[in-house]
């Protein structure tokens, strides 16, 4: 099947004709970059894109798919860390036997990270076809085996994309008082938060080390992110009649989950990324830097 082409691209994901600027501005430059650092290298490369939920890290990634693929012939695919999530079952489990918060996807701790290590490393193998897991949020539980993607392995790229791609542990003094009202309700004791952060010092960061390039996009604050994820339910409403849709009072709610490792990855994230696209509260990039030269 032959490459889409860049309106194909921007029907598919609904966007206006304008994306085709930032996809010659940004991605064909970091496009660019990876296909040169591949040659070099002569080995897959693993690439981190980091973005709060609904800063554009997906359509992004899968542009950069687009490009490496057209304009490169390069084999690569844009995988998300949300597809990776535990069954409903597993973090029910989870919500009895360590903290009922962790009932909701969503933040370290409520992935299969094993899994995630085990594709990635069939993925860069010659592995032969490699069963991608697909979450379904419609009925927040993974997808059938049966409708995971599958890709030809070895792969020259893959683009892991997610929240909290990159991600690092918070200081422990940091933990101590809650950051809004569903830790101060939900979470008085801090449990939740110490266990989720805990996360972040093990598999993820194992998970994490494996990326051999980082790209962020930085949203101006956590602010957005409510009004940026309601714009996303609507489009998955229109695409699915799934049960698991979210009212703006749920999505308020869930949002409040991600917080904590949000802000502190706003912080603590620009300066250890090889490019950085800095967002403004329309999501238009308003600085576009690369802090670590690719290596």
């Amino acid at each position: 099947m032959p490459p889409p082409t860049l309106q194909d691209f921007l029907n598919h994901h609904q966007l206006p004709d304008s994306y085709a600027e930032t996809i010659d501005n940004y991605v064909r430059p970091m496009a660019q970059a990876l296909a040169q650092q591949h040659a070099q290298e002569v080995r897959p490369l693993i690439v981190g894109v980091n973005g709060c939920q609904g800063s554009g890290k997906t359509t992004l990634s899968d542009a950069m798919v687009m490009i490496l693929a057209g304009e490169y012939q390069l084999k690569a695919v844009a995988i998300s860390i949300d597809d990776f999530y535990l069954t409903k079952a597993e973090r029910e489990t989870l919500a009895t036997e360590v903290h009922p918060l962790l009932r909701t996807r969503g933040v370290p701790g409520t992935h299969d990270v094993s899994l995630a290590l085990e594709t990635l490393e069939a993925l860069t193998q010659d592995s032969g076809l490699v069963a991608i897991p697909r979450f379904d949020k419609s009925q927040d539980d993974r997808a059938a085996k049966e409708d995971w993607d599958r890709q030809q392995s070895p792969l020259d790229i893959i683009i892991l994309e997610g929240w909290c791609v990159g991600a690092e542990a918070e200081p422990m003094n940091g933990l101590m008082d809650p950051i809004n009202e569903l830790e101060a309700l939900e979470d008085p004791e801090g449990n939740w938060r110490h266990y989720v952060n805990a996360q972040l010092q093990l598999g993820y960061k194992e998970l994490f080390n494996k990326l051999d390039a980082r790209i962020m996009l930085q949203a101006p604050s956590f602010d957005c992110v409510y009004r940026w994820r309601l714009e996303q339910e609507e489009k998955l409403k229109q695409k699915t009649s799934g049960s698991g849709i979210m009212s703006e009072s749920d999505i308020l709610r869930f949002i409040q989950h991600y917080q904590r490792i949000t802000e502190n990855t706003l912080k603590r994230l620009p300066d250890k990324v090889n490019f950085l696209m800095v967002l403004d509260s329309q999501r238009r990039i308003t600085s576009f830097q690369q802090p670590i030269a690719l290596s």
